[in-house]
């Protein structure tokens, strides 16, 4: 599954503006980039943000690894926790690159506001990762070994 999966979906909370998804898998490693945008903003350039590298630590399973490679400090704290938590499910190096902005939500950005839209993102990625979510797990089970 290397041809890149795009795909959008209403930011939560908010009247017209979108989360945007760039997600690639490759045998060892996922990239997902995400952004967000009103209708009117579709399309024009949206800065990077943040840009994360998350690695599964073999020896803590339940903590992954993680460095920031390029830092945006509105963006930062979202960008890690997700590349966290997909290098966690997926057992693989993942990088992301994260520009959503809040300020087109109801309240311009509170916690709540943030977490519903980290929701969203983890539920749609991980749907499109569940092949992937299923041979870690088969794998991890001894299934398809010899």
């Amino acid at each position: 599954m290397e041809t890149p999966i795009q795909l959008s979906f209403p930011l939560p909370r908010s009247l017209d503006a979108r989360i945007y998804l760039h997600l690639t898998v490759k045998s060892k490693a996922i990239l997902l980039f995400l952004t967000t945008a009103s209708m009117e903003e579709a399309s024009s350039a949206t800065p990077l943000g943040s840009f994360v590298y998350a690695l599964p630590d073999r020896y803590n399973p339940s903590q992954p690894l993680s460095t920031a490679l390029c830092t945006v400090e509105p963006t930062l704290e979202f960008t890690t926790r997700l590349a966290k938590l997909l290098a966690r499910k997926t057992q693989r190096p993942t990088y992301v690159g994260n520009s959503i902005s809040f300020a087109s939500t109801g309240l311009g950005g509170t916690v709540e506001e943030e977490m519903d839209a980290f929701k969203k993102v983890v539920e749609v990625t991980l749907s499109q990762l569940q092949p992937i979510l299923e041979s870690t797990q088969s794998r991890a089970n001894g299934a398809g070994t010899e």
